[in-house]
């Protein structure tokens, strides 16, 4: 597929992977092995079903086509943050307002598991609480606030809100013109966390094989996972590779599409210097449909000083294509945002593939020739928490007990229009045509 040709290229250069220690390792697959449940996919999705599976005392093989954290779980802008990519509106429309409420709580409680996970298995991700939303136009605004109208009203979730005259206070920038504020949200080092799930799996009996891809399914009573060294038979599967499937399951892999996002890393900057900008220090995100989030990720100079680096995440390609000029189309974005960054180099740029539903909102299920077979796709990158739970979920479901995840489950899906050839052209054009609108509004 053309964007894993593209991807050494867009991973080369990552913030994360220059700060976060992976250790050893883990072992290929050589052989046959059997198993309760094999994972495809050694993400945060994976990962967290396999600690959930393994404290019900299930055998789990985790099967990672390159390294634990590859793909999106390693390379995103690390902001954790309620509710999912899609309004809630898109939920309350298929599913009704209280089961929408009941998929809207457990958003929030796909963050409280972040922090128990971090405090049961001491995993340093460098957390901080809080999110600022904001809106570029005046449009904007008015729709953010409703927003957080509808989620106090009906959700029980107050957002503190932030009138143009107020942004001062929260955030340095002429670019705003309201926002939202939210405690209970935050923001962390996400490939820290992913390798500490990973090491937390592994400390409970769970089987992780980096450099295994999986080449094949055989959808059967016991499925079988066929990779280039050696065969897993196992009682239950989880796809959890999102776009790197790669043909393991078409049918479900129609209904997401790869989506290139990118970031720069900025400074670093004295702390005095980000604690003006963001005196919150939360992270921030606007509710353009090309969004730009960044956040302050803390650093320690040669002397002990208190720094900041500057982690800005912004553009999107439908094409696969990473867009020119990388490095400083992205500082542009980010000088639009913080103009008293003029100053501050960029020392480095990545990005990665999110997967796209077409309507914003996560896809789980089983697949439906092999009942056995669950996969969980389409966090349409606003996945950092709700991979978590996603996890959980599906754990209870293999266990017996399938309510919560049939919640999730029932939200409809179709696929991109266009068939595998020209479903991204159309999603290109489609894209460039909402962007207009942004523009122009």
């Amino acid at each position: 597929m053309p964007f894993l040709s593209a991807d050494p290229e867009l991973r080369r250069d990552s913030y994360y992977a220059a700060t976060a220690a992976r250790g050893a390792g883990f072992a290929a697959l050589d052989g046959d092995a059997s198993c309760d449940v094999a994972i495809v996919g050694g993400g945060l999705a994976g990962l967290s079903a396999a600690i959930e599976l393994a404290d019900r005392g299930f055998s789990v093989r985790v099967l990672e086509a390159e390294q634990v954290g590859f793909g999106a779980s390693g390379r995103n802008g690390g902001q954790a943050i309620h509710g999912l990519s899609c309004d809630i509106e898109t939920i309350e429309a298929q599913l009704g307002l209280a089961e929408s409420r009941r998929v809207f709580d457990m958003t929030i409680e796909a963050l409280d598991l972040i922090r128990a996970r971090c405090a049961r298995f001491g995993i340093q991700a460098d957390w901080r609480d809080g999110w600022l939303g904001v809106a570029t136009s005046p449009r904007k605004a008015r729709a953010l606030l409703a927003g957080a109208d509808h989620l106090a009203q009906h959700y029980g979730y107050p957002l503190e809100h932030i009138t143009r005259h107020d942004l001062g206070r929260w955030i340095e920038s002429p670019r705003y013109h309201a926002g939202v504020f939210d405690a209970r949200s935050g923001h962390l080092h996400p490939l820290k966390y992913t390798l500490g799930l990973a090491r937390a799996a592994a400390s409970l009996g769970v089987s992780i094989h980096e450099a295994t891809p999986v080449t094949g399914l055989t959808p059967s009573e016991r499925p079988v996972l066929h990779t280039p060294r050696g065969r897993v038979i196992a009682r239950q599967v989880l796809l959890a590779g999102n776009v790197y499937l790669q043909g393991v399951a078409p049918r479900v892999e129609a209904r997401i599409m790869p989506a290139g996002t990118y970031i720069v890393a900025a400074g670093p900057v004295p702390q005095a210097l980000a604690q003006r900008l963001i005196p919150s220090g939360a992270a921030v995100c606007d509710n353009d449909l090309v969004v730009d989030y960044y956040r302050f990720a803390p650093e320690t100079g040669p002397h002990g000083e208190a720094l900041a680096r500057m982690l800005f995440g912004g553009r999107v390609s439908y094409s696969t294509v990473t867009p020119a000029a990388l490095a400083e189309s992205m500082r542009q974005r980010m000088l639009a945002a913080l103009p008293a960054l003029a100053d501050v180099p960029i020392t480095q740029a990545w990005g990665g593939f999110v997967d796209l539903t077409m309507n914003r909102a996560p896809d789980f299920g089983r697949l439906p020739e092999a009942p056995q077979v669950y996969y969980l796709q389409g966090f349409s990158g606003h996945g950092l928490a709700l991979t978590g739970l996603a996890g959980q979920l599906v754990a209870q479901a293999m266990a017996g007990d399938a309510s919560r995840f049939d919640s999730f489950a029932r939200i409809r899906h179709r696929p991109f229009p266009g068939g595998r050839l020209l479903r991204m052209p159309l999603l290109v054009l489609g894209m460039a045509w909402y962007r207009l609108k942004d523009l122009l509004a």
